[in-house]
């Protein structure tokens, strides 16, 4: 029967090994699109610009995910229960303190979000707050500590690069393709081959790095899922909360795509995941079906 580590060390595994798939794609693209254009200039102002917006992204992104839901600090004084609760689970995790925050939604969800376990915050829904008894709660936050505990912001946003440096790329591309901007080859054959790879390359290239990224991001929520039961002990209690979660008919009214993957939970999901996930839509899902999450939890041997 698998252990709490066995299955840490197994997604850990399996997220590097999409992470270097991820770097073949950005290396098998920028040479193509190089040898199609003949000007590598291109490819530098592609990074420096993808570069400068994630890096504004990592930087500043947790302010704006918090202004965006009007999410409100909370204190020891205004909600002592939810602050001992965290207090003490990222004392067990060997964490700073992270700040909590209350998001004004019915929906019951929460996420965590900062540049740095010292810059972190964690944020929960009033609906999480009213629905979940203590030990699902405590689930829940230690879950959003596995995130922070496990850089998992940092390596969202290299992924971010990553996925942002082939749109860039494919988009100028297809411009140039189309205003008749591709360099002219003395090889007419060799030129023509070139530019059926680049177009083919330009049109695969971002879905395959979307696909990829999707999967390092349900990867990511399995990782976070066996750290918060290594915290908590009890991974019972996190089963339950994803359960109750993902049959609550609330809908979250501030939710946006671009958003989604922060929450514990997709705030997109149909109501009730009762059927069982089809493949082909697994792949375009930011976490694993609930399903599959609650199954592992109770499968762990503690």
């Amino acid at each position: 029967m698998p252990s709490l580590y066995t299955r840490k060390s197994e997604s850990i595994r399996k997220t590097w090994i999409l992470f270097t798939a991820f770097f073949i794609i950005v290396i098998g693209v920028g040479w193509v699109f190089s040898q199609a254009y003949g000007n590598p200039g291109i490819l530098y102002f592609a990074v420096i610009f993808s570069v400068l917006m994630s890096f504004f992204s990592y930087w500043y992104s947790d302010k704006l995910v918090l202004k965006m839901y009007r999410a409100k600090p909370v204190e020891m004084k205004d909600n002592p229960e939810l602050y001992r609760i965290v207090e003490n689970l990222a004392i067990t995790a060997g964490l700073p303190m992270p700040k909590v925050y209350v998001v004004p939604e019915q929906a019951p969800n929460a996420f965590a979000t900062g540049r740095d376990p010292k810059h972190a915050v964690i944020a929960v829904t009033e609906g999480l707050l009213q629905r979940l008894d203590r030990t699902e709660l405590e689930g829940v936050l230690a879950h959003e500590l596995g995130h922070i505990g496990n850089r998992d912001m940092l390596l969202g946003t290299v992924v971010v690069v990553l996925v942002g440096f082939i749109s860039i790329l494919a988009d100028i591309f297809m411009r140039s393709a189309l205003w008749g901007g591709m360099r002219n080859s003395d090889d007419n054959r060799a030129g023509g081959i070139m530019i059926l790879i680049a177009i083919a390359f330009s049109i695969l290239a971002p879905i395959a790095a979307i696909l990829i990224q999707l999967a390092i991001s349900r990867r990511r929520e399995f990782l976070a899922d066996s750290t918060g039961a290594l915290l908590t002990r009890y991974p019972e209690g996190l089963a339950k909360a994803l359960e109750k979660i993902s049959h609550d008919p609330t809908p979250m009214r501030r939710a946006t795509s671009t958003t989604a993957h922060l929450w514990f939970d997709d705030p997109f999901e149909s109501e009730g995941q009762k059927k069982k996930t089809p493949w082909y839509h697994k792949a375009f899902m930011t976490h694993p079906p609930v399903e599959e999450r609650v199954k592992v939890l109770r499968s762990l041997n503690i």
